[in-house]
């Protein structure tokens, strides 16, 4: 099995992103799954295009995108990215689109077809903590898993794709002036790991209780 392993970029005038620090990290394999990996720009409609551009020359069997959510205290396994751009700052290209669909012809939402129960649930087993994440936000990270679901329907529907958020590595949290919730790159990169291990040994996902109430 091919699991192609994506990471975004630094944004927002930071220097690192705790994604593409962790994504460096994670084993090139995991479990008997072949890991490729590709850094993502944090620009709308260029992380999409990269992306499909890495799916067509890999052919992978799975895609899991990792994204930082900024002030998260532990790993999110998100379940839906839904079509609507609405950046509350800009991009690294200075794009800030308001209220606008990503694919006027796509579905209002498309769900993850990876199994999000399982890979939470592998991920506390490793000691980390992780929950099933119902919003994926309004920017470059949702965008880039709706547009990575959109992709597989359209043209890829054998291949199952995802995304999960990530903390503030500690030194960004370090320079904020309350502080914030944070996790170290290795333990990230731990996390993401036993994610991939329970995408590649689950067949169906499991039904545990995973919901939220707000």
């Amino acid at each position: 099995m091919k699991l192609l392993l994506t990471a975004f970029d630094p944004f927002g005038g930071a220097d690192v992103n705790p994604a593409e620090q962790a994504v460096a990290l994670v084993p090139d394999k995991v479990n008997g799954i072949d890991v490729v990996k590709c850094t993502v720009p944090t620009v709308f409609y260029q992380s999409i295009d990269t992306v499909a551009a890495a799916i067509e020359a890999e052919r992978p069997h799975a895609v899991l995108c990792i994204g930082q959510a900024g002030g998260a205290a532990d790993l999110a396994v998100e379940r839906v990215g839904i079509n609507i751009d609405d950046a509350r700052i800009p991009d690294n290209e200075g794009n800030q689109p308001i209220d606008r669909r990503i694919f006027p012809d796509g579905e209002n939402a498309y769900f993850s077809t990876l199994p999000i129960k399982a890979m939470a649930e592998s991920i506390r087993k490793a000691g980390l903590p992780a929950h099933i994440s119902n919003s994926a936000g309004t920017f470059v990270c949702n965008h880039l898993l709706y547009g990575l679901l959109y992709t597989l329907a359209k043209r890829y529907p054998h291949i199952k794709g995802g995304f999960i958020h990530v903390p503030y590595l500690p030194m960004q949290a370090a320079a904020l002036p309350q502080g914030a919730p944070s996790m170290s790159a290795e333990d990230i990169a731990k996390g993401i790991a036993a994610a991939i291990a329970a995408i590649g040994e689950t067949k169906a996902d499991t039904a545990t209780a995973e919901g939220a109430l707000y």
